[in-house]
């Protein structure tokens, strides 16, 4: 487990507190030379973070086992293929991603060019966690690298093998002027936080969101913070039961739950709950056995604390219908879903992190999405029904960072997707284009000439202001688009028209 036999020290050697405006200073000052501005340069580091992921792939799964006891079949799906994914887009999708936004000229800026450059911020901290070591720091610092930033990371302490071998090979396969890896614990984290940063992502809990997000004040600094929160599983009489306990069960036991977008409690009628009860019994027993301690499928718990805290909700919320067993010394709980479970119960006051499933019984939608709505946003809601006006009035009438009708989590794995909270799960979103866009500033730039012709269409702004003037340049901005007449992409048809005129009065002369 996570601890065991990785030392402070071996992991602390190159990570002094003392080094750590130095670290910042260095990069800055790479940033400020442009050479991370080249997109050619991007591609390059870009695509030795890929060759990263490809040649240490044995190297990753084995630290993801060490720390969590990760089945290989889902350390690589849902950290090694997303990341690798993750990376080829950025790879083929650079450039487009990277080209200025020019936009249409209009009669009130005739002779000018405008656009929109998509330009990097500076100097970026990416800041870990331990659920998902690997996936949760290299992902955003794959769009930081795109979009042109310096970066550091700062892995979990928690994950220590992944920590270890982040710091191994970041170094060995990126520049090491622009992309960096800082080891430690919270001491550490909060030295590196009074450094001043253009750019903090930080993955992980709102206690210590809040932290960096007051950290960040300090210099006005612009933050992505990928939190959680209680997200919640609203389930229906007329879905398919067998379906929707594996669906829900999927997403509750990968990584024992401690995923931030894993299902937290179910609401739903007793009814439901008797028949969702019955198929999850049957779906536990077909995929992990009668004893599913000994299934290789089941990761552990990642740190002591954690467990600690949830062997705390088990004896102190509901009641047990379905597993309940523990292990202290191997981290282990046993998938289990709570009954008789109230509102106000320990379990129901914060995000549970882990393979325990609380069902709260309600009679109605309307009462599901009063409960709902009572508590802070969630990061997901997870919608299961087959009544398409009740799937919109779940969706509509409550506010979730994302939303899942008939599954859970798949949400994660769509690049094209924007992931991330809203309110206290989060703010900022990330995943394939938005990571870029995320980690991008999009400048606006006006060019404008000196020609004589520009100097006049702009005369009317000079003072004096006479009443001349100021009446032509209230018509000037008040008329053209209220009719629309702004844009020049008519002018090719005009164009041709006085054309056609042309050729049939020559037409007509001649003849």
């Amino acid at each position: 487990m996570s601890g065991d036999s990785v030392t402070w020290i071996e992991l602390q050697k190159e990570s002094d507190p003392m080094d750590f405006s130095k670290k910042v200073s260095h990069l800055s000052s790479s940033f400020l030379s442009g050479k991370t501005l080249d997109l050619n340069f991007r591609l390059k580091q870009l695509k030795a973070l890929l060759r990263l992921y490809e040649e240490n792939n044995g190297k990753i799964l084995e630290a993801l086992h060490k720390d969590m006891r990760k089945s290989e079949l889902e350390a690589y799906l849902y950290e090694v293929t997303l990341m690798k994914n993750d990376c080829r887009d950025a790879i083929q999708l650079l450039k487009s991603w990277a080209k200025p936004k020019f936009l249409k000229r209009n009669w009130l800026v005739l002779a000018d060019e405008a656009w929109i450059e998509k330009v990097p911020f500076g100097v970026v901290l990416v800041i870990g966690t331990w659920n998902y070591p690997f996936q949760l720091t290299l992902v955003p610092m794959c769009g930081a690298i795109a979009a042109g930033n310096c970066v550091i990371i700062k892995p979990s302490e928690i994950s220590s093998y992944s920590a270890a071998v982040m710091a191994e090979l970041i170094p060995k396969y990126l520049d090491r002027d622009c992309y960096q890896v800082v080891l430690g614990g919270p001491e550490e984290t909060e030295k590196l936080l009074e450094e001043k940063f253009d750019y903090i992502f930080y993955t992980g809990s709102m206690k210590i969101g809040k932290k960096i997000h007051a950290a960040a004040n300090k210099y006005l600094t612009p933050v992505t913070l990928e939190l959680g929160g209680k997200s919640p599983v609203f389930v229906d009489d007329t879905v398919n039961y067998a379906m929707t306990a594996r669906r829900i069960m999927w997403g509750k036991c990968m990584n024992m739950g401690q995923t931030c977008v894993a299902p937290d409690y179910i609401l739903c009628s007793k009814k439901v709950e008797i028949e969702l009860i019955k198929e999850m019994k049957i779906t536990l027993q077909e995929w992990y056995g009668s004893d599913s301690k000994k299934a290789t499928d089941l990761s552990r718990i990642g740190h002591k604390r954690h467990f600690e805290r949830l062997k705390m909700f088990l004896s102190n919320s509901g009641s047990i219908a379905l597993g309940g067993g523990i292990d202290e010394s191997e981290l282990w709980i046993e998938p289990t879903i709570l009954v008789n479970v109230k509102p106000m119960d320990p379990i129901m006051q914060e995000e549970i992190f882990g393979p325990i499933l609380p069902i709260v019984t309600i009679n109605s939608p309307d009462e599901a999405i009063k409960f709902i709505n009572a508590r802070p946003h969630p990061l997901c809601l997870y919608i299961f029904s087959e009544v398409k006006c009740l799937q919109e009035q779940m969706k509509n009438m409550t506010q979730s960072g994302t939303a899942v009708i008939n599954d859970t989590i798949v949400q994660f794995a769509i690049d094209e997707l924007p992931f991330g909270g809203i309110g206290e799960s989060g703010m900022g979103y990330y995943h394939g284009k938005f990571s870029f866009d995320t980690f991008t500033h999009q400048k606006g730039v006006v060019e404008r000439n000196f020609s004589f012709l520009a100097d006049k269409v702009g005369v009317f702004r000079y003072p004096p202001y006479t009443e001349r003037k100021i009446n032509f340049i209230s018509f000037l901005m008040g008329h053209w688009k209220k009719f629309k007449i702004v844009y020049f992409d008519y002018i090719p048809y005009f164009l041709c028209f006085l054309l056609g005129i042309v050729l049939v009065i020559l037409v007509q002369y001649f003849l």
